[in-house]
């Protein structure tokens, strides 16, 4: 865990009639750039023609993995219906090429292609107990895992949905995934609804993906979110689904407001942007200070920044000139490098500083060290006073869910008060948004919420000890 909470992937879809194998990989590729913020260790891009799978995949960003000599050789011979994406973040020590996505088999009834978003919280009981059977598994991921079961329910089920209809009692936690069996493009979305997940047309090919924002990359038309615990269907008679699954509590991940999602998607009928803005406005009433300028950390606390100051009166303004040539997000693997990387992607813009009280707004802490560089950057630009505002409350618990909040051993929240946290990062004041203030920023999505890593209030029971594997670990390293 880096000093930013990270989700962990981006899926896309689309089934076509027109059997352009360049126009697919095409779309498929500029999705996938539009949700790069999503994962930015690995992504891959699956094509099939009439059941017949090419892809690619590889370590790095969309536009590194997929050259034009690349993409030309991915749409071989001219013809496709179907093409599925996944780009990946993972954390330290699971980021090696074995784990990358869409995931590519052949078992009796044909091809299968899956790219997943999320994390089960009983995977460990489903694989030891298929293992015991004979199973084998080549990677650490869910996708292996679902792609496993649906295809040994097949063999007796009508359908590869009925199929997925059928397994999906048996998945706990959080999953969204998109499937291309030899004729179908399958997406499917966990009944709590944790990820998103949403359906997209355009000249009529379908479309799936995690945010709204791929869709608008494309020039394709939003038609409404996959429901929670629903599998929506496309094929050569159009769209349908199954919703046998659906109708549970719902437990969204309101992080995707505070951070994940670009401000520029919709989801569950709610702009992030407009749902950070409010979170700003939120801090701003719950935390109010005498001050002459607010300021965002780029890019996750302009949104939240511009709320603040719109409900305090307070004028906002650019504090920080951002790198905008850095490429992927550092993670580093020392506290040093880590430090540098703040400098070499944020200089303080002293002119509009300098000699003034200043609000800094950013959307988390999680080690508590970034934000310490960037209230000594602000210093460093001569700020007279710099008063810190988080748009989101203190990490304090893991999440099981798919973010790498995978233990409290690094998060500040757990080890200090918020005292001593403003001590620490060497602001003058520090204000979190409270637990309901961050009930009230999505107030009119008709979906529940899971805050569990801000209040330790899960909406599934948590996963039982992990059982070790004693060969992941060299996997890992491929």
């Amino acid at each position: 865990m880096q000093n930013k909470i990270h989700e962990e992937c981006g899926i896309f879809g689309v089934y076509s009639n027109s059997e352009d194998a360049t126009k697919l990989v095409n779309e498929a590729y500029l999705a996938l750039f539009a949700i790069q913020h999503r994962g930015q260790v690995s992504c891959g891009i699956a094509l099939s023609n009439d059941g017949d799978v090419n892809y690619h995949r590889g370590l790095g960003l969309v536009f590194e993995v997929f050259t034009l000599d690349v993409m030309k050789k991915l749409a071989g011979d001219g013809k496709a219906d179907m093409a599925i994406g996944h780009v990946r973040y993972s954390e330290s020590g699971e980021c090696g090429f074995f784990n990358t996505q869409p995931l590519v088999m052949r078992y009796a009834k044909g091809s299968m292609s899956i790219a997943n978003n999320g994390k089960l919280t009983n995977t460990a009981e489903i694989k030891e107990h298929l293992e015991k059977q004979g199973a084998i598994f080549q990677t650490n991921t869910d996708a292996e895992l679902i792609a496993y079961l649906v295809a040994r329910e097949r063999l007796n089920a009508d359908s590869v949905e009925q199929a997925i209809n059928n397994i999906m009692k048996k998945l706990q936690g959080a999953y969204s995934f998109i499937m291309m069996s030899p004729h179908k493009l399958i997406a499917a979305r966990d009944p709590h609804g944790f990820r998103p997940l949403c359906i997209g047309e355009l000249n009529g090919e379908y479309m799936f993906c995690s945010e709204s924002c791929a869709l608008d990359s494309i020039g394709a038309k939003f038609v409404r979110d996959v429901e929670p615990g629903e599998i929506v269907i496309a094929d050569k008679n159009g769209l349908r689904s199954i919703t046998d699954n659906c109708g549970q509590k719902t437990s969204f991940c309101v992080f995707e407001y505070v951070y994940f999602a670009r401000p520029d998607s919709v989801i569950n009928g709610v702009s992030v942007h407009l749902a950070r803005q409010r979170a700003g406005a939120i801090l701003a009433q719950e935390y109010p200070v005498d001050a002459d300028i607010v300021v965002g950390v780029p890019d996750s606390g302009n949104d939240a920044a511009i709320g603040y100051a719109n409900k305090s009166g307070i004028p906002y303004g650019m504090g920080f000139i951002k790198n905008k040539y850095i490429g992927r997000t550092f993670i580093q693997d020392s506290q040093i490098k880590r430090e540098r990387s703040v400098h070499i992607k944020l200089n303080p813009l002293a002119s509009a500083v300098k000699g003034k009280r200043v609000v800094l707004i950013d959307d988390s802490i999680v080690r508590g060290t970034t934000i310490a560089n960037i209230v000594r950057l602000m210093r460093d630009g001569g700020a007279k006073e710099v008063h810190v505002r988080i748009s989101s409350p203190p990490f304090i618990n893991i999440c099981y869910y798919g973010t790498d909040i995978s233990s409290k051993e690094h998060l500040v929240a757990c080890r200090m008060t918020q005292e001593e946290i403003r001590h620490s990062i060497g602001a003058d004041t520090l204000g979190y948004l409270s637990i309901d203030g961050l009930k009230k920023i999505a107030h009119e999505s008709d979906c529940g919420f899971c805050n569990a890593c801000f209040t330790g209030e899960y909406p599934t029971d948590p996963p039982q000890e992990k059982i070790e594997d004693k060969f992941a670990r060299k996997l890992e390293s491929l």
